[in-house]
């Protein structure tokens, strides 16, 4: 069993000040099209946010809304957050500025999670997506040093646990877009994204 989780907290600067969750991709909310994926591969769904009142008219009763014990500590704290509170053993946790993220990659980094692995992180491009990975709860001890010492870098994340890479090559061997990973920064991404989004990715 595993647990969804959209990370959406931050501020959106470079959005000219938008709700990235509430940007229109698709005919719906960029997170309800998030939530409606997770539903196909996960028995529980959680949003973490420091502001859940713009978000609550888009979420139906069965997802949990949950805010950050550490506020202003990013990635690190929303995790932190969710691993804390999540019902199952494994979590999946995405940004809410991810369209097209795939529940197919979630199942595939699950199923390859070895024993002694904290996480399991898809590698793109030479580079670990710290977003769109899968974490084990028990990973939530590690984080509270991070926290306490109000680091934020996701660097920090990824020395601090002991996770294993997912490849890109394995993605590709199931059929699964790289863009998964892809993320909102600015109207140039959110176009390019809409644009791929009508392709059928």
């Amino acid at each position: 069993m595993l647990t969804g989780v959209i990370l959406a907290g931050g501020e959106s600067r470079r959005m000219n000040g938008q709700v990235k969750a509430l940007l229109p991709f698709d005919g719906q909310p960029l997170i309800a099209r998030q939530l409606e994926r997770m539903r196909a591969v996960c028995t529980e769904r959680i949003v973490v946010t420091g502001d859940p009142r713009p978000l609550l008219p888009v979420l139906d009763r069965s997802v949990r809304v949950i805010t950050d014990y550490y506020a202003g500590c990013g990635i690190i704290g929303g995790l932190h957050a969710a691993l804390s509170l999540a019902r199952n053993a494994e979590i999946w946790a995405v940004g809410c500025d991810m369209p097209l993220i795939s529940g197919e990659a979630a199942v595939l980094m699950q199923r390859s999670l070895q024993d002694g692995a904290d996480a399991v992180l898809p590698r793109i491009g030479g580079a670990a997506h710290p977003l769109h990975g899968i974490y084990r709860r028990r990973a939530v001890e590690k984080l509270q040093p991070l926290l306490e010492a109000r680091e934020a870098d996701p660097a920090a994340l990824l020395r601090r646990l002991r996770w294993q890479a997912l490849p890109e090559a394995r993605l590709r061997e199931h059929g699964i877009a790289l863009d998964a990973v892809a993320s909102i920064k600015t109207p140039a991404d959110y176009e390019r994204l809409l644009q791929l989004c009508q392709t059928g990715v």
